[in-house]
């Protein structure tokens, strides 16, 4: 039964499919979900998975396989929108997955864009908010960053597939990183089991 509001953000690092398997599992769990998208992060989804998700006629079921009415595409630029007010109540935001380039901009409170200025407004609400980094390797200057965002209060999440549950498909092995995001929620999931959880019932 989905309840609350989450924001998210995605961004031009190569990773959308996590960005995709994501929102799907958002959109049924949460009551209504803003998306901030950056042009890059439309980029990435084309090459990454062959779909032409359009801002000027956005589709969920172009790019997600699904019609979700509950998904709210926002203006980049639109800072006359609710996730960029402190005002606006909701449950949290994460950026899958999230550039450095982005991380770098929050860590020093850069709001260039409603990604950005949302991701801003989490931590001076102290409302959880959590990074999903795809890069590798991490320089100095990206471990700094990532450092100052969780003395800021934010969640580092890699995006960094779990093995051990032996996935099939590709899809499987992106829902081991979906699954952490919904848990880091406070949300229940049925994508991936808790480890050894029934052996220690």
């Amino acid at each position: 039964m989905s309840t609350g509001k989450l924001v998210v953000g995605v961004t031009g690092a190569s990773g959308a499919i996590y960005a995709q398997r994501f929102l799907r599992q958002a959109a049924k769990l949460y009551d209504q979900v803003y998306l901030a998208m950056s042009t890059q992060a439309f980029d990435v989804a084309q090459t990454e998975l062959g779909v032409s998700p359009s801002r000027n006629n956005f589709s969920t079921q172009e790019w997600l396989g699904e019609s979700f009415t509950n998904i709210h595409l926002l203006d980049e630029k639109d800072y006359f929108t609710p996730p960029a007010s402190g005002s606006f109540r909701h449950d949290g935001m994460v950026i899958v997955p999230c550039s450095m380039g982005t991380a770098g901009r929050i860590a020093h409170g850069i709001s260039n864009d409603l990604l950005t200025r949302s991701a801003d407004v989490c931590l001076k609400e102290r409302r959880p908010l959590i990074v999903v980094p795809r890069e590798m390797p991490w320089n100095v200057i990206h471990l700094r960053n990532m450092t100052t965002l969780a003395e800021a209060g934010a969640t580092i999440l890699p995006a960094c597939p779990a093995w051990y549950y032996k996935p099939k498909t590709l899809e499987d092995l992106a829902d081991t990183v979906v699954a952490r995001i919904l848990q880091q929620l406070g949300q229940d999931q049925k994508l991936v089991k808790q480890w050894m959880a029934e052996d220690a019932e």
